[in-house]
Formats: C-alpha cells, structure tokens, sequence
C-alpha cells in the first residue's frame, strides 16, 4: 500500500539511493532537453534536421545499455553495489563538465559526445538501482520502493524539464546547473549503505562486450517469464523512445508553439508516468503481479490515437509566429491535448511498474543485477532501433502525426506478450 511505501524515504536503507537517482535523472533530463531545445531553436530551422538531431541524441543515449550492460550487470554482482555508485557518480561530474563547454561553445558533437557519457553513467547505474531494492528492502517492500523510484524518476525527469524550458536559451546557466546537480549527486551517492555481492565467490569480469551481452541475454531468455516480461518492457521503452523523438518537433511544427510547450509535453508526460507507477501500486495491493498490464498498455494506445486526432485537428489560425504557453493553453484543443498525454503516461506507469518488480523479485538476489542488466540489453537495442526507425520514417516525409500511428501498433503488440506474460504466471503458480 502506498503508506506502506512512503515510510522507505525516512529510512537510510532506501532514501540515499532514491535521492541519487531522482538527481542523476534529473540532470539527464535537464541536459538532454536543454541540448535539443536549444539545437531546435536556436540552432536549425527546418524540421527534418529538427527530428532528426533528436533521433541521434536519442540513440547516443541509448547505445551504452546495448554495448556495455553485460560489464556493468556482472559488475553489480560481483563488487559493492555502494562503490560502483561512488565510482558512476564521479564520472557524472566530468561529463556535465564536457557538457557545460558543449553548450557554451555551441558545440554540437560536444554536446553529443555529453549525451553519450550519460548513457554510459546511467548504464553503470541501471542495474545497481534496481538489483539493491531486493538487498535493502523486505520483500513485501520492493514493489513499493520499486514505484517510488520509478515516480520519483519521472517527477525528476519533469523537474528536469521545466527548468530546461526556461534556460535552454541561457547555456551558462545550463552549465551551472548540471554540474551543480551532479555535485549532488556525488555527495548523496556516498550516503547508500554498503551492499556487498550476495554470493561469496568470486566470479572475474568477462570484458568481451559481444560474447558477454551474448551469454548474458542467452542466460536469462531461456526462462519464459522473464523472456516475456523482458520483452513487454522493451516494446513500452521503444515506444518511450520514439514518443520522446516525436515531442520537440510535434510542437514546434505541428502545433506551431514554442520551448515552453515543448517542455510542458514532456512534463505532463513525466507527471503521468508517476501517477502510473503509484496507482498500480495501490491496486496490486503491493502484490507482484502483471494482471493490469494488458489493459493498461491497450488503453495506452487508444490515448495516443485521441493524440494523433488532436495534433490533426489543431488550427493554428494562421499565426506564423511560434505560440507561447499562454496562448496554448487558451486554444479550445488543448484540454483534450493534455488530456491525451497524460493517459498515455498513466497507463504507460501503470504497464511497467509491475514488470521491473517482477524482475526483481522471481530471481536469487545473486542474479538480480544480471538480469536487469540483460534486459537493459535488450530494452536498448529496442530502443535504438526506435530512434534508428524514427529517423528513417522522418527522412522518408512522414510526419510526426504519422508515427504516431506506429506507436499505437506497438502498444498492441506489448500488450500481446503481457497477456502471455500473466497466463504464465498463472500457470506456474498453479499446483
């Protein structure tokens, strides 16, 4: 139950960690969304470079989870899960610094090269967030601290927003800013408790990357379980992915408004994911269970056609100057807009929670990390297949409305292998 979980912030076993993560995905966010809105605003004017720029900073992001999840899911496991955030959390500080020249020198393969050092930071960190749940936390409490984590990453990630929509244009601030959060996030780092690996042996690091993800992909699939929750979580990422592509260039192009609109998408989005990830938690019970997953990633779908629907209909009364957030606010669509996005983000929540509790919670703790960091494997070449497609449905002329379209298929297809998901469950637990 949700005051169940509310009592885990008060506790050194789970706030140091909350609290590291909701600054590293704040200034993910923060970085990420002031890069592209100052690329897209300040630098371009045309609206395929626009989607496109925003495509390859997806992929960037995204291509470190693919290559480097197998070291950093066997290093989780093999060496204090304490030390490797002190590690992570020190690199942070050098990347924002590579980030801040970027911004103020109007570098864009710096701030590319930033974008990338993020991904590689929060591959390190991905499996360590998820596999010290289990060691912390009493197993009636790790779907709660898992939703906590999971809302307090996506309040982040709007916080990470809004103040990027008011700096975006300011890189000297954008610079203080991330390197600020960082140093943040290096002191709060220090606070997790130790968490030693479960196991006593000791078990050397595989650093061949193909033959590593290989075996560590091969190792968990073959459970059917896990096959199909890693798969159902990947789909929702991949849509994830491409809603995130679409966001900047939709509004800009689409809706004719500016980066305030921008940001207050991906903002309504972020809200709604947390509300999602609380919300399942309540009516679970803070029982482990994928049951709400079909329907919650079906109707997912149909808000994202009432979002194509309303980008359509959407008259911008012939203004050729881009709308502020005022006058977004009062056009007669945009209750329905905000609308639209945010049941595309509760449902959103309300699919994947369970899953990444699920993980967690139906393998030894000694595979935890493992396993999270082959579904991260697997989750980002989904991904990056999304921005890679994306990418190419922009340059083929077909507009942000339209791809839409394509991640409404998406949602019916991770909806598919949710169902198969929770009839396997049902079976297993049947005598």
């Amino acid at each position: 139950m949700m005051q169940n979980s509310i009592h885990l912030l008060r506790s050194r076993r789970f706030l140091p960690l909350f609290a590291t993560q909701f600054l590293g995905a704040f200034n993910d966010s923060l970085y990420k969304q002031a890069v592209v809105l100052f690329v897209t605003y300040q630098l371009y004017s045309d609206a395929a470079r626009e989607a496109q720029f925003s495509a390859i900073a997806q992929a960037l992001f995204i291509l470190p989870f693919f290559i480097l999840s197998a070291i950093s899911g066997q290093l989780a496991d093999i060496t204090d899960k304490a030390r490797v955030i002190r590690w992570v959390k020190t690199a942070e500080i050098g990347i924002m610094a590579v980030g801040a020249a970027g911004l103020m020198l109007q570098n864009v393969t710096l701030m590319l090269a930033a974008v990338l050092g993020m991904g590689v930071h929060s591959t390190f960190f991905g499996p360590i967030k998820y596999a010290l749940l289990p060691q912390h936390l009493q197993p009636d409490e790790v779907l709660g601290g898992t939703g906590l984590v999971e809302a307090g990453t996506y309040l982040a990630i709007l916080g990470g927003t809004v103040v990027a929509g008011f700096i975006s244009g300011d890189p000297r601030a954008v610079g203080v800013a991330v390197l600020a959060l960082a140093t943040l996030g290096w002191f709060s780092g220090r606070q997790v408790p130790p968490a030693p690996p479960a196991s006593e042996s000791r078990e050397k690091l595989d650093w061949h990357l193909l033959r590593a993800s290989a075996r560590l992909v091969r190792a968990t699939m073959h459970v059917r379980r896990l096959f199909l929750a890693i798969l159902s979580i990947s789909f929702f990422w991949t849509i994830g992915a491409v809603i995130i592509i679409v966001f900047p260039p939709l509004v800009k192009n689409v809706l004719g408004a500016n980066e305030a609109v921008a940001s207050m998408f991906i903002a309504i989005f972020s809200i709604g994911i947390a509300v999602g990830s609380v919300a399942i938690n309540r009516l679970l019970k803070s029982q482990v269970s994928a049951r709400f997953a079909p329907a919650s990633v079906l109707a997912m779908a149909v808000f994202v056609l009432l979002l194509r629907y309303v980008a359509l209909s959407w008259d911008k009364h012939g203004v050729t100057e881009l709308t502020t957030l005022g006058g977004f606010l009062h056009h007669p669509l945009a209750a329905l807009m905000i609308l639209a996005l945010l049941g595309v983000a509760i449902a959103g929540g309300m699919f994947v929670v369970p899953l990444y509790a699920f993980l967690t919670t139906t393998v030894e703790k000694t595979e935890t990390a493992r396993v999270v960091a082959a579904n991260n494997i697997v989750n980002s070449g989904a991904m990056v297949i999304g921005a890679v497609l994306a990418y190419a449905l922009t340059a083929l002329g077909i507009a942000a409305t339209g791809q839409l379209v394509l991640i409404a298929a998406m949602c019916v297809v991770s909806a598919g292998l949710a169902w198969k998901l929770h009839r396997a469950c049902d079976q297993d637990r049947k005598p």
